[in-house]
């Protein structure tokens, strides 16, 4: 799956319980979320993402290269 070009996966390891990854830059990152819903750990994933693509475009607004 993709959000706003950042590629991502969701895999359902056991009933309910969901495990995540992606990768922004060098930066790999995953997680694990408790739901009984594709939908929603898919969503909670994008909201990760989301989370940390902010936090890139704050430093680079701070440190310009």
């Amino acid at each position: 799956m993709n959000r706003r070009g950042v590629e991502f996966t969701v895999v359902e390891v056991e009933p309910g319980l969901w495990k995540w990854c992606f990768q922004i830059g060098e930066a790999a990152t995953t997680g694990k979320t408790q739901t009984s819903l594709m939908g929603m750990a898919t969503h909670r994933v994008q909201q990760r993402i989301d989370r940390e693509l902010r936090k890139q475009r704050g430093l680079a607004q701070r440190w310009p290269t």
